[in-house]
């Protein structure tokens, strides 16, 4: 499989993943929350690959949100590469994707990971790269946690570095600030070479810059409810690498999923779950973190609404019966949106019914091609 054929790539005109799914994908407590144990972690992802979503995107995160609780649920968290290590071995058709702290890893272990997990899965490896916004982990590996600007200087050294090691035919030296290489070398290579899909969320204008400079899709948070507002977002992001790089991204977002029987059931459980018992402390330790290390006022329009939402969980809410949720994915497409990775409180639950009472709607609209809906769909009737 080539970089054109990895399924990030598929004719579908929205693209699905499930995102967080080797973490708490939401801060709040009740006991129904996902944790992330290996048996439902192996069972979200074969659930996923058999309804035909395009990707499967583990977080990293090595150290949580509250301060002095060593039992936060926010510490517990799954390695991302060894996670998309043994997801690719178990499952056939689904883009398996590790996120990866540039700073806590040395370019040429992450291009020799990289590509073993792209031989696993037959060349359906992609590659989340963040350059880490939260200090606790920089303290506790003991690193410099450099500043806003620094930080995606030192990120686009090194995925050019990775890059490099991924498609270069000879050994090359490195002599720069960040890195001192001699004879450096990685094989084997990926089987989509230097193709790898790489995927980066960018919430500061030098994030956006970055993504739309550097990576295939640019994960984006989605202000507001109004379609034309994502649009108008949407077009932004992709007329800057267009016009500035002269590149063409996918632009994504992460949404949570609260789809129920009836549009009432699933606005009273979300208001149960992000409201009833919302997790506080994660939430202050969270927004103030995110503002401070992205050079953002905690007070801006853009964390207030991030404190808002956070509680619901990672990205825009999209809560509702079968209807619903269909008609905002449509408008999420019809706003130029390329696909959409969800988390749920329950992701077992959230699959089936997706997979029974959304994907074929959305076959019906012309936003996904019918090949995606599987045995799944049986399930449940």
């Amino acid at each position: 499989m080539t970089g054109s054929q990895h399924p990030v790539y598929s004719k579908n005109r929205l693209k699905l993943g499930v995102f967080c799914v080797n973490t708490m994908p939401a801060l709040t407590t009740v006991p129904e929350l996902f944790k992330p144990n290996w048996a439902e972690c192996l069972r979200i992802a074969q659930l996923a690959d058999e309804a035909g979503l395009e990707a499967i995107v583990p977080i990293a995160r090595w150290k949580g949100y509250v301060d002095g609780d060593f039992g936060h649920a926010s510490h517990d968290v799954i390695e991302p590469f060894t996670y998309a290590a043994a997801i690719a071995q178990a499952t056939r058709h689904i883009g398996i994707f590790a996120t990866t702290h540039a700073p806590t890893v040395h370019p040429l272990i992450v291009a020799k990971q990289a590509s073993t997990i792209d031989a696993i899965s037959g060349g359906r490896f992609g590659m989340n790269v963040v350059g880490g916004w939260n200090r606790r982990e920089f303290d506790m590996f003991g690193i410099e946690m450099l500043g806003h600007e620094e930080r995606y200087q030192y990120l686009a050294e090194w995925l050019t570095l990775i890059r490099r090691l991924w498609s270069e035919t000879r050994e090359f030296d490195v002599d720069s600030r960040w890195f001192s290489m001699k004879g450096a070398l990685s094989r084997p290579q990926p089987l989509q070479g230097g193709a790898v899909p790489i995927m980066n969320a960018g919430f500061s204008e030098t994030g956006m810059r970055f993504a739309a400079r550097h990576s295939n899709i640019g994960l984006v948070g989605l202000f507001g409810e109004n379609p034309d507002q994502w649009r108008a977002q949407v077009t932004k992001y992709k007329a800057l690498a267009r016009d500035e790089y002269g590149r063409d991204v996918q632009v994504w977002t992460n949404a949570q999923l609260v789809l129920k029987d009836t549009d009432a059931e699933a606005v009273d459980y979300l208001r149960y779950y992000s409201e009833d018992r919302a997790d506080y402390a994660a939430i202050d330790g969270f927004i103030g973190t995110l503002a401070r290390e992205n050079g953002i006022a905690e007070d801006s329009e853009h964390m207030r609404f991030m404190r808002r939402t956070v509680a619901l969980g990672s990205g825009t809410p999209i809560v509702g019966d079968a209807e619903t949720v269909v008609a905002k994915l449509v408008s999420m497409a019809s706003a130029g949106i390329d696909g959409v990775i969800f988390s749920a409180i329950d992701y077992i639950d959230a699959l089936h019914r997706l997979a029974h009472d959304v994907l074929p709607r959305l076959v019906e609209h012309d936003v996904r091609q019918s090949g995606a809906i599987s045995s799944l769909c049986e399930s449940r009737l």
